[in-house]
C-alpha cells in the first residue's frame, strides 16, 4: 500500500476519540485560503473492506491492517488492505467475470477502462497485501489456498510492479470476479494534503478455502474486528484512524452478514467526498461534507 489517506504518522495531533490530523496541517489549511498552496492532483488508489460472518452467526468482522509508525506518513493508525491504481491495468486485457465493465462504469460514474483499473486496483492490492485472491478458473469458481511459495513469488512480483496484474491472471488462467465486489465509497484527500487519492472503497466477502496474512511491509499488525467493535475503539481513543475509515467502519454496522452487505453494496452513495478548508472571522473550519462528526475548527496559531 502506498502512502495512503486513511492513517496516522509519528509527531501526530489528535482530536478527541481517534480522529488524526497531521501536525502541518493548520499551516498547510491557511496557505490554500489564502492562494499560496497550490494543490496536487490526487492519484487513484483502491481498498477493500474485507468481511468474514462471525462463527457464532453474529455481526461479521472487517480486515484491518495497522501501519507501522515508523511510516513517513499514515504510521500507526488503521487502514483496510488498499493502494495506488497501476497504469496497466487500464489498457491491458483482463481475465473478467462478474459484471461486464459498461455496467461498472455506469455504477462508478466513469468510463470503462477507468473502471477495469480501479477494479483490478481493489483485487490485486488485497492479494498484495492481506493474501486474498478474488479470482477463479472460471465464472462461479474461486481459488483456494495462495499461500504456496509460488503464489508468493507472484505476489512479490506484482509488488514489485516486475508483473503486471493482466499478466498474473493469464500466467494462472484466472479471471478476475467483479461479481464478488461491491463499490461503496469514494473519498478524495483533502487538497490542502501534499500526497493526495482519490480512493474507490469496496466491500467484499472473505472466500471460502483462503485466509488472510500480514503480507504487507507497511503494516505491523492485522486484525479481524467487528465494526461496532472497531468504532468504539475509535471513539475511546483506542484506535486511530483518518475519516474515511472511521466512516465507511460506521456504515457496515447494521448488516448482519457479508452477503447483506454486498447486497446493500448496489445502494451506497459513490458521490465523492472531499475536505473543504474555509476562513471564518479568523478561524479556519474543517469540514466534510455529509460527514459533520469530522467538522474541526482551527483557532489562528491553534492546532485542530
Amino acid at each position: 500500500m502506498p502512502n495512503d489517506p486513511h492513517g496516522q504518522s509519528t509527531g501526530e495531533s489528535t482530536a478527541p476519540g481517534g480522529q488524526w490530523y497531521p501536525p502541518e496541517w493548520p499551516d498547510r489549511i491557511r496557505a490554500l485560503a489564502d492562494g499560496s498552496l497550490t494543490p496536487v492532483a490526487p492519484k487513484r488508489a483502491a481498498t477493500v473492506m474485507l468481511l468474514r460472518d462471525g462463527a457464532d452467526g453474529g455481526a461479521p468482522a472487517v480486515h484491518m491492517l495497522r501501519r507501522r509508525a515508523s511510516m513517513a506518513f499514515a504510521g500507526g493508525a488503521y487502514a483496510y488492505p488498499g493502494g495506488g491504481v497501476d497504469p496497466r491495468d487500464e489498457d491491458h486485457r483482463i481475465g473478467w467475470a462478474g459484471p461486464p465493465l459498461a455496467t461498472w462504469a455506469a455504477r462508478m460514474g466513469t468510463d470503462s477502462a477507468t473502471a477495469q483499473a480501479i477494479i483490478c486496483g481493489a483485487v490485486r492490492e488485497t492479494f498484495e497485501e492481506a493474501g486474498v485472491l478474488l479470482a477463479g478458473e472460471g465464472p462461479d469458481t474461486v481459488v483456494g489456498d495462495t499461500t504456496g511459495d509460488d503464489w508468493e513469488a507472484d505476489r512479490r512480483a506484482l509488488v514489485a510492479r516486475e508483473l503486471s496484474f493482466a499478466e498474473f491472471l493469464d500466467r494462472r488462467g484466472l479471471l478476475l470476479r467483479s461479481d464478488l465486489l461491491g463499490a461503496w465509497a469514494r473519498w478524495i484527500t483533502p487538497e490542502f494534503e501534499p500526497r493526495r487519492y482519490d480512493t474507490w472503497f469496496f466491500v467484499a466477502a472473505l472466500p471460502a478455502g483462503q485466509r488472510t496474512r500480514n503480507a504487507s511491509t507497511e503494516a505491523d499488525r492485522t486484525v479481524w474486528i467487528r465494526p461496532s467493535e472497531a468504532a468504539a475503539g475509535y471513539d475511546g481513543g483506542e484506535l486511530l484512524m483518518m475519516p474515511p475509515t472511521i466512516s465507511t467502519l460506521r456504515s457496515l454496522e447494521p448488516y448482519g452478514s457479508a452477503a447483506e452487505a454486498l447486497a446493500a453494496a448496489a445502494g451506497q452513495d459513490l458521490a465523492p467526498v472531499l475536505a473543504r478548508a474555509t476562513l471564518e472571522d479568523g478561524e479556519l473550519v474543517l469540514s466534510w461534507p455529509g460527514h459533520d462528526e469530522f467538522t474541526k475548527r482551527v483557532r489562528q496559531g491553534g492546532t485542530p
